[in-house]
C-alpha cells in the first residue's frame, strides 16, 4: 500500500488545527492499493449523513462510489481504482440536517476546469522536474530586509493580450518568457500576481477565491503554472502570490454551507457576511479553518516554490466591525471590536511560515492604524515580514494630483510618512487599486498639460525610489497608461510610440538599475540611520532634500526633489563632504521626455557651511523633478 492514507497521527492532529500538511492527505491523490493504481479521495464534513465522489469516471453517479466516515473524525475516504489524471469529479455531500445536499468541488483539489464549469480535476503534483536549484539555495539573500526589492505588480490575464486570436490571453507558458524578457530589461527583481488561485467571477480579478489549493485553469495547468515560476526563478525574479484568507464567495460548489452546516464561515449572520463584498467570513476559531488555510500557505511554498504572499485585506480580519453598520456586529468577548481568532491565526500563520521557510516574505494589505504589523509576535505583534504603507501612498497621490501653486500649504504630506517610516518595515505601492473604480489612471491623476503630468509622475516615482521602504508598481504604471486598468483587455503597449510614455519607462528602467547599485538605498530602509533630512521646511518653494545611508556612512546618496514648474538656479544644498560630487539621476533629462536643465553630471562641494554641516553645493533644480548625487569613487576611496 502507497499513498496518502489516513494515519491515527494524521487525525490527531487535524483534530487540533496544527495539520499543516493537510495537503498531502486530504483532497483527490493519485496512488495504488493493492498492485490496483487510482486516486485516494479524503474530504472533511463532519456534519455529513453520506459522501459520494461523483465524476467523470462513474458517470456522475451518487451511487457509484460513496465514501467511508472515519469514526469520530468528520473525515471521509475512500480508494478508487482506475481513476487517472485529469479526472473530473466532485463530493455529493448530505447533510444530517433538514435533508441538505449539494455538489462542491474539492476543498483540496488541485486543478479545476474553466469557468464557467465547476467541477474539480485530478492532478499529480509530483512529475514536474524543477530546475531553480540557484534560485531556491540563495533566495534568502534576495527576500531579505536589506536587499533592493522592487516589485512588478501583474494580473496575468491583462498584461498581454494576443488581438489576432480574438484578443485572448495569453498562457502559464507563452507569458514566462515574455515576462521575463520584460521584468529582466525593467530591472524589477519580484512579480505579484493577483490572485491566481480558481475563481468563478472575472471581474473578482481573482479575489473571490473557491479553488484555494489550484492554480487558475484559464491560463494552463498546474504543471504549466510550475513553468512559468520556474522561469522566472531562473532568471532571477522572485514570485509572490497575492493570498485571500479573508474572505470567500457563497458559490453554491464552493466553501459556504459546505455540508449542510457553515463549517468554515460564522453561524450568525452578522459575523458571517462582508456586506461590502457579499463573501463570507472565514471562522478562524474552527480548527478546519486553521488547517485549511495554514496547510494552503505551506502547499504554495513547498509544491510550487513560491517565494511570499502578499495578504489581501487583513484589516478587515482585524476588525469585528469592518464594513458593518452600528449595531450590525457582535463584540468578542471583552467586548471589543477585534477579531481575537483572527489575530491568533496571523501570528500562527507568520510564526510557521517563518519557522518552516525563513528565506520567504509575508507582507500584510492593512490599511488602519493597527500596530506592530512587521514586528515579531513575541514583542505582542503580528509578525508579518512586510506592511503596504497605505498612508504614504494617499498622502502622496493627494499632493501629486494637488496644481503645483497650491502645493506649498500640503507640504506636510510629502514630510510625514518620516514620523513614521521605521515604525513598521514598509512596501511602498502604487498597486492595482490606485487605478480601478473610477480612480483613474495614473498619469491622468496628475494636474496640468501632459509635459507637466509626465514631469510630475516622474518626480513622484523618483520620490518613492530614494524614500525608505521597498517599491511596488502595478502594471501599466510604468508605462503611463491613460486609461483605467481593464481586467478584459490588455495594456496599451502601443504607446511605447510615444516618446513621453517611452521616456517614463525609461526613468523606471534607470531607477531600478540606480536602486541595486546603490546599498544607500535599499540596506537601512527599515532604520533610522539609514535617513537624514537635509531640509524638510522649504514649502514656500516646494523642494525637500535629504540623504540616504547605508552600512556604510561615507557612502550617502544625496536626493533633492523640486515640486514646482519652476527652474530653481543658485540652490544651495548642506552635505556632509567635500568632493566632487556626480549627478546619478536626473528626471529632468531629455533621455525620459524632460527640458534638460540640469548640473552637466555634477557639482563641486564649497567649503561653505549650510543646513548644519560644512560642505554645500550650489545647485541647478530643474521643474517637476528629481536629482541625485553621490560622491565620485575617487573621492570615496580618497577619504
Amino acid at each position: 500500500m502507497t499513498g496518502p492514507f489516513i494515519t491515527d497521527f494524521d487525525l490527531h492532529l487535524l483534530g487540533e488545527g496544527k495539520h499543516y500538511r493537510a495537503y498531502e492527505k486530504l483532497g483527490a491523490h493519485p496512488c495504488s492499493l493493492d498492485g490496483d493504481t487510482g486516486v485516494h479521495f479524503a474530504v472533511q464534513a463532519p456534519n455529513a449523513e453520506r459522501i459520494s465522489v461523483i465524476g467523470d469516471f462513474n458517470g456522475w453517479d451518487a451511487n457509484a462510489h460513496p465514501l467511508s466516515p472515519r469514526a469520530g473524525s468528520g473525515l471521509w475516504t475512500r480508494f478508487v481504482p482506475g481513476v487517472v489524471e485529469g479526472a473530473l469529479y466532485k463530493y455529493r455531500i448530505q447533510s444530517r440536517h433538514q435533508g441538505h445536499w449539494a455538489d462542491k468541488a474539492d476543498p483540496y483539489g488541485f486543478s479545476a476546469e474553466i469557468r464557467p464549469q465547476t467541477a474539480s480535476k485530478v492532478w499529480d503534483l509530483s512529475k514536474y522536474q524543477w530546475r531553480d536549484q540557484a534560485w531556491m539555495a540563495t533566495r534568502y539573500r534576495r527576500n531579505a530586509h536589506d536587499a533592493p526589492i522592487s516589485i512588478y505588480e501583474v494580473h496575468a490575464g491583462s498584461w498581454r493580450r494576443v488581438p489576432e486570436e480574438g484578443n485572448r490571453w495569453l498562457t502559464y507558458r507563452e507569458l514566462a518568457p515574455e515576462l521575463v524578457d520584460y521584468l529582466t530589461d525593467m530591472g524589477f527583481t519580484h512579480v505579484e500576481f493577483l490572485p491566481l488561485t480558481e475563481h468563478p467571477l472575472d471581474g473578482s480579478w481573482g479575489y473571490q477565491t473557491v479553488g484555494y489549493y489550484a492554480p487558475t485553469s484559464r491560463y494552463g495547468s498546474p504543471d504549466d503554472f510550475m513553468f512559468l515560476i520556474d522561469t522566472l526563478h531562473q532568471a532571477g525574479i522572485g514570485v509572490i502570490l497575492d493570498w485571500v484568507p479573508a474572505h470567500f464567495p457563497s458559490d453554491a460548489h464552493g466553501l459556504a454551507y459546505f455540508d449542510g452546516t457553515h463549517l468554515y464561515e460564522h453561524e450568525d449572520p452578522r459575523q458571517r457576511e462582508h456586506p461590502e463584498w457579499g463573501t463570507r467570513v472565514f471562522n478562524y476559531g474552527r480548527w478546519e479553518v486553521q488547517n485549511f488555510l495554514i496547510s494552503n500557505a505551506r502547499f504554495w511554498f513547498d509544491r510550487y516554490h513560491i517565494d511570499g504572499f502578499r495578504v489581501d485585506a487583513v484589516a478587515s480580519m482585524l476588525y469585528l466591525d469592518y464594513g458593518h453598520r452600528d449595531g450590525d456586529w457582535v463584540p468578542n468577548q471583552y467586548g471589543g471590536r477585534e477579531n481575537v481568532d483572527a489575530i491568533a491565526f496571523l501570528r500562527r500563520f507568520n510564526e510557521w511560515a517563518y519557522h518552516e521557510f525563513p528565506d520567504v516574505m509575508t507582507m500584510a494589505e492593512e490599511s488602519t492604524t493597527w500596530p506592530m504589523v512587521s514586528r515579531p509576535t513575541y514583542v505582542g505583534g503580528l509578525g508579518f515580514g512586510f506592511k503596504w504603507n497605505m498612508g504614504w501612498m494617499h498622502d502622496m497621490l493627494q499632493y501629486a494630483s494637488c496644481d503645483p501653486v497650491f502645493r506649498s500649504y500640503h507640504h506636510n504630506r510629502i514630510t510625514f510618512s518620516l514620523l513614521y517610516a521605521f515604525s513598521e518595515n514598509y512596501v511602498l505601492p502604487f498597486s492595482h487599486d490606485e487605478v480601478v473604480h473610477g480612480k483613474g489612471s495614473m498619469i491622468g491623476k496628475m494636474p496640468g498639460d501632459d509635459w507637466q503630468k509626465f514631469a510630475t509622475l516622474r518626480s513622484l516615482y523618483g520620490y518613492m525610489f530614494t524614500h525608505p521602504g521597498k517599491k511596488l508598481l502595478f502594471m501599466g504604471n510604468e508605462i503611463g497608461q491613460r486609461r483605467e486598468w481593464d481586467v478584459g483587455s490588455s495594456l496599451d503597449w502601443d504607446l511605447m510610440n510615444q516618446p513621453l510614455h517611452r521616456g517614463l519607462q525609461h526613468w523606471v528602467r534607470d531607477m531600478n538599475a540606480f536602486l541595486r547599485g546603490s546599498p544607500a538605498l535599499y540596506e537601512a530602509d527599515f532604520d533610522p540611520r539609514g535617513f537624514e533630512w537635509i531640509d524638510c521646511s522649504d514649502a514656500q518653494q516646494s523642494v525637500v532634500c535629504f540623504l540616504r545611508y547605508g552600512r556604510s556612512s561615507d557612502d550617502p546618496v544625496l536626493v533633492v526633489c523640486n515640486f514646482t514648474p519652476v527652474v530653481r538656479h543658485n540652490y544651495v544644498v548642506g552635505v556632509p563632504f567635500g568632493g566632487y560630487w556626480r549627478e546619478r539621476l536626473n528626471s529632468d533629462a531629455p533621455l525620459y521626455g524632460g527640458s534638460g536643465q540640469g548640473n552637466f553630471g555634477g557639482v563641486h562641494a564649497e567649503s561653505a557651511p549650510a543646513h548644519g554641516r560644512a560642505h554645500s553645493l550650489t545647485l541647478t533644480l530643474p521643474p517637476l523633478s528629481i536629482v541625485a548625487f553621490q560622491r565620485s569613487a575617487d573621492e570615496r576611496h580618497a577619504a
